[in-house]
């Protein structure tokens, strides 16, 4: 039997007292199952505190909705971009401006420097500290962003096999992978995790010294790990809403558009900066869209306009796998743009959407 607040015995899921049971007759002495779950504590099932998720592909206006909800539901946004984490990369990313952001609080924007590597595990840690930390003020956290594998790991309550980046092993695993070769070490970690090493191709050097690095680490497989972290509860109860375009044809134009816009507001100026400032042209973050391309242009080897078409296509390609990503969600409302945006039926769709969920 559980306890209301003041102590008094009540139905734990209904919180009625025992008294307005009618346990001799009616619908509870013909479903046992129903009576017995009449006195289950409120406290023995948590129920995850609910959040607002926005994704979608790029240049879908996931900021815009983001910040026009949070103005409404008293929200704060949280970024899950995997490239507006990095400072000083603000233009070829679409960072959202002051203006944009409305005085609306944004967090997981500008938290590391282009030369860190970023992991997701090290996204889950911080963003989930943000996500908790809005939650304790009442606010409802507004998670935002085009990178679902961030978005899936957060919500699903994740947890990541601990590693040390600059760890003697792991240096140890990347030079054996560049003597050796990704077929050697492959066919090692089939040894120990046939599972891994099937999904794996040879020169995805970064997931195969991972994978032994896990091994040798801990005992145990990656795959194993994988497996324990899908029984977890997820952390969130989200209500996702995904925007995307009605034809592929307005998507290709938004883009084009964006960049053209960032070319505009000095992309290659904030590449040359980078680079000026001792960015390795071959880290992480400088392997992003937009900034790949420029590096060649700011060392005199390409034309501008021939490096923005190229951006143009695979700002095209990323968002053909995005949207693949996205429609994986059965549960998410969609809210698709016309030739014509509709701002202000998008915007009433889904505040309908977060009324129906409870937010």
């Amino acid at each position: 039997m559980a306890t209301d607040d003041m102590g008094k015995y009540v139905c734990g899921i209904t919180g009625e007292p025992p008294e307005s049971l009618h346990l001799s007759g009616g619908f509870y002495a013909y479903c046992p199952t129903a009576f017995l779950l009449y006195f289950i504590r409120k406290e023995a099932i948590p129920v995850p505190p609910k959040i607002l998720v926005i994704t979608g592909p790029t240049a879908s206006g996931k900021t815009w909705l983001a910040v026009e909800l949070a103005k409404r539901y008293n929200g704060e946004v949280v970024s899950a971009d995997s490239m507006q984490i990095y400072r000083r990369m603000d233009i070829g990313t679409a960072k959202p401006t002051p203006g944009e952001m409305q005085g609306i609080p944004h967090h997981m924007i500008d938290v590391a420097d282009p030369e860190e590597d970023f992991s997701v595990a090290r996204y889950v840690d911080m963003a989930s500290r943000c996500v908790d930390d809005i939650l304790s003020r009442g606010r409802l956290p507004i998670l935002a962003g085009g990178t679902g594998l961030y978005i899936d790991s957060l919500l699903s309550g994740r947890t990541f096999a601990a590693f040390d980046g600059a760890s003697p092993l792991r240096a140890e695993l990347e030079e054996r992978y560049a003597r050796e070769g990704g077929e050697a070490l492959l066919k090692e970690l089939s040894g120990v995790d046939p599972e891994s090493a099937a999904r794996l191709h040879p020169n995805d050097a970064k997931r195969i010294v991972r994978a032994l690095e896990v091994w040798l680490s801990t005992g145990r497989t990656i795959t194993a790990h994988n497996e324990r972290t899908r029984a977890v509860p997820p952390r969130y109860d989200a209500l996702t809403l995904t925007l995307d375009y009605e034809r592929r044809e307005d998507m290709w134009a938004r883009i084009d558009r964006r960049v053209d816009k960032m070319m505009r507001a000095g992309l290659v100026e904030e590449v040359r900066a980078l680079l000026d400032s001792g960015v390795p042209r071959r880290c992480t973050a400088m392997q992003a869209i937009g900034y790949k391309e420029m590096i060649p242009v700011v060392l005199g080897e390409a034309a501008a306009v021939d490096a923005a078409a190229q951006i143009k296509l695979r700002s095209r390609q990323y968002a053909k796998r995005q949207r693949t990503w996205f429609r994986r969600d059965q549960e998410a409302k969609r809210l698709l743009w016309g030739p014509v945006p509709n701002f202000a039926d998008v915007l009433q769709r889904s505040t309908a959407y977060l009324e129906e969920f409870g937010i």
